[in-house]
């Protein structure tokens, strides 16, 4: 029996996993890995980062951790149901 603070839970991580995944998506390839195997790291010209890039690597780690309590507090709520 699912209770309003489980579908709660639920609705933020599945909120905050689709934020994560798109938020993973906007950031660019840094070279070394996938994004530099389809020409990637051809684009980067300069070596520093933007305050646009460093807000949304802020952002993303926000949501990453919202992701993360949700998932350790929808566990605790299913382990404590059971």
């Amino acid at each position: 029996m699912m209770t309003v603070l489980s579908y709660a839970l639920l609705i933020i991580l599945l909120l905050a996993s689709a934020i994560l995944i798109l938020m993973v998506l906007l950031h660019k390839g840094k070279g070394g890995g996938l994004s530099s195997m389809f020409g990637g790291g051809m684009s980067s010209v300069a070596s520093g980062s933007s305050v646009a890039e460093k807000n949304l690597t802020r952002i993303t780690i926000a949501v990453g951790v919202v992701w993360f309590a949700a998932i350790v507090a929808f566990g605790l709520l299913l382990r404590a149901m059971v």
